[in-house]
């Protein structure tokens, strides 16, 4: 080997470890950024709480408004604002949203996931086949005549969101956003989880997820996780203790 060659193999070399080793420091480095991620039958306004806990303690926080119209559709609008995030981002989902994140948390910007009482597939699995396993106690879904599903405005407080005041919720359930047939049925891609950290919450009074499947999904992706005695909308009920952990997946 000549001089010549040797001199170039050594600086390409240095410059793939300063390369390397810059982007292990980036994805080391604490997240500002965090995306909140809305799941079924809601919109990002119920991230309000944790939203402003977060905002106080120094985040820069982003509420996604995934239509619920596909799995595909509901990524990609997650993905574009993970594009205009200015580093390191904790991806947060609730319920369907954890399905939404493990398909977007594999964008550079994600350094960690947290699924709050979430839905967390592995590759082909679906909502409707993951609650088939272990069903919820809730009343079953309804169908819309044009292919979407929602909670019987009836039930929607004891299925729902049972430890927040009835009239917040009888509100919730007029106000729901349908979850399309489609989306609840769509097979997972490659989650995200299996390649980077995740933290979950159980919601131990969930009657919309089954408590148990939450636990199974979240020890088979080894997360670590917390549990809190709430419903479903635990997010809205405990945001304290929700965004104490998002505080923690940020470090």
């Amino acid at each position: 080997m000549t001089t010549s060659i040797r001199r170039f193999s050594a600086l390409a070399a240095a410059a793939l470890l300063a390369t390397t080793s810059f982007a292990s420091l980036a994805h080391a480095a604490p997240a500002k950024n965090i995306v909140l991620v809305h799941g079924a039958f809601v919109d990002g306004s119920g991230w309000r709480a944790v939203a402003d806990i977060l905002t106080k303690d120094g985040y820069n926080v982003t509420i996604a408004q995934p239509p619920e119209t596909s799995l595909d559709d509901d990524i990609a609008a997650t993905k574009r604002l993970l594009d205009a995030q200015d580093g390191p981002t904790v991806l947060v989902g609730h319920s369907y949203g954890g399905a939404i994140i493990s398909g977007a948390g594999d964008h550079t910007k994600v350094k960690s996931l947290v699924y709050v009482a979430a839905f967390q597939p592995d590759v082909g699995e679906s909502l409707g086949s993951l609650a088939a396993s272990m069903p919820p106690a809730g009343t079953p879904l309804k169908p819309s005549t044009d292919g979407f599903l929602y909670i019987e405005p009836a039930a929607f407080r004891a299925d729902f969101a049972a430890d927040l005041p009835a009239a917040e919720t009888n509100f919730m359930a007029r106000a729901q956003v349908g979850l399309s047939v489609k989306a609840a049925g769509a097979s997972a891609g490659p989650p995200a989880w299996k390649a980077k950290p995740s933290f979950a919450v159980v919601a131990t009074r969930d009657r919309s997820i089954n408590p148990d499947l939450e636990r199974s999904m979240y020890k088979r992706a080894h997360s670590q996780v917390i549990e809190i005695a709430s419903s479903h909308a635990v997010y809205m009920s405990h945001a304290a203790e929700v965004a104490a952990l998002i505080e923690t997946a940020a470090q």
